[in-house]
C-alpha cells in the first residue's frame, strides 16, 4: 500500500491551530521554539493569540505554516514507523515537503520562507494585485478568459486545484475584468480571494530573482523520499535543479490536479494532508474519488491516519 504525505500552503492558517496536538505532544512546542529562535520573535505566541491580521501577513504566514506542517510531521514520526512513498506540498507547502524529506534544514527553510513572503509583498504593492477563484469552468476556458482580460494588465491561471476549480492572479483591474467575463460565460462562482499578493503569476518575477539570490546560500541535499514539485510534476535530485524549481514556482502555476493524478498513477492509495486544515483533502477527493484522502492535524485525525495506514502493512 503506497502513501503520499502532502503539506498545505497559505490560506490554511488560523489562530489557535494545532492547540490540541501541542497539549499532547511537546515536539509541537519544541518545533515552534526552534522556528522562533531562527526568526527572532515568538511564532507560537502569534499562532496561539493572533491577531488574525498579523498571522495573515505573508511574511508571517509562511514561516507559521511551514513550522506547523513540520510539527505535525514530527508528531507522526514520534508515533509511527510508517514513512510515505512520496511528498508534495501546495505552493509554500513544497518547502515543508523538502524539509520532511531531509533535503533542506528546518531553520534554513524557516528563514528562507520569511524572506520569500517579504519578497512577494514587495514585488506588488498592496492593492495593485489580486487573486480570484473561478468555479465550474473548464481549465482551457479559464485560460481563454485570462487572455481576453489581459488587455488591461497581467492575469493568468495559476492554481489548478481540482477539476472545475482554478485560481487566477494578476493586476487587480485585469482580475476584476476576468471575474466579470467568467460570470458571463457561466461560471458557478467567480470571487476575489482575501489575499494581497498575486502569487504564481508573472508579476512575481522580481521576487523570484531575489529568492534565487538567497537560495544560492542555502544547502540542499538529495531528498531521502521523493518530492513532487508544483512546477514540473516530477521529482528532482540535484540541488541546482531544486533551487531552480523553487524560484520558478513563484511565477508559474501550481499543477495540483496533475500532482494528485501522478500519485494515483504510481499506485498511491492514501494521501495524507499533514498540517492545519482540510483544504487539500477536499481537493484530493475531488481529483480522484478512489484515493483515501485524509487530514492530519489533531488527535482524532492522528488516530484515524494510523489506522488507515496501518492496514495492509
Amino acid at each position: 500500500m503506497k502513501s503520499a504525505f502532502v503539506f498545505p500552503g497559505q490560506g490554511s492558517q488560523s489562530v489557535g491551530m494545532l492547540a490540541e496536538l501541542a497539549a499532547e505532544y511537546t515536539i509541537v512546542n519544541d518545533t515552534f521554539q526552534q522556528a522562533s529562535d531562527a526568526l527572532g520573535y515568538d511564532l507560537w505566541q502569534l499562532v496561539v493569540e493572533g491577531p488574525d491580521e498579523q498571522l495573515n501577513q505573508t511574511d508571517r504566514t509562511q514561516p507559521a505554516m511551514l513550522t506547523a506542517g513540520i510539527a505535525v510531521w514530527r508528531v507522526w514520526q514520534s508515533v509511527s514507523d510508517i514513512k510515505p512513498d512520496y511528498f508534495a506540498g501546495h505552493s509554500l507547502g513544497e518547502y515543508s515537503a523538502l524539509v520532511a524529506a531531509g533535503a533542506m534544514d528546518f531553520t534554513d527553510a524557516v528563514r528562507l520562507v520569511e524572506k520569500r513572503g517579504r519578497f512577494m509583498q514587495q514585488a506588488v504593492p498592496a492593492g495593485e494585485g489580486a487573486m480570484a477563484a473561478i468555479l465550474g469552468l473548464d481549465d482551457n476556458v479559464v485560460r481563454d478568459i485570462c487572455t481576453e482580460a489581459a488587455a488591461v494588465g497581467v492575469v493568468e491561471a495559476v492554481n489548478f486545484n481540482s477539476p472545475g476549480q482554478v485560481v487566477i492572479a494578476g493586476a487587480a483591474g485585469a482580475v476584476k475584468d476576468a471575474i466579470q467575463i467568467a460570470s458571463d460565460k457561466g461560471a458557478k462562482r467567480a470571487l476575489l480571494l482575501p489575499v494581497s499578493v498575486p502569487s504564481h503569476c508573472a508579476l512575481m518575477k522580481p521576487a523570484a530573482e531575489q529568492l534565487t539570490a538567497v537560495l544560492s546560500d542555502i544547502s540542499i541535499q538529495t531528498p531521502q523520499i521523493p518530492v513532487i514539485h508544483n512546477v514540473s510534476v516530477t521529482t528532482a535530485d540535484d540541488a541546482a535543479q531544486i533551487k531552480q524549481l523553487l524560484a520558478e514556482q513563484l511565477y508559474k502555476p501550481v499543477r495540483w490536479v496533475e500532482t494528485v493524478q501522478w500519485f494515483a498513477s504510481q499506485g498511491v492509495t492514501s494521501v495524507v494532508e499533514c498540517g492545519p486544515g482540510k483544504v487539500l483533502t477536499g481537493l484530493n477527493k475531488r481529483i480522484d474519488k478512489a484515493l483515501n484522502a485524509m487530514p492530519l492535524f489533531d488527535l482524532a485525525s492522528l488516530q484515524k491516519t494510523q489506522q488507515a495506514l496501518g492496514e495492509g502493512q
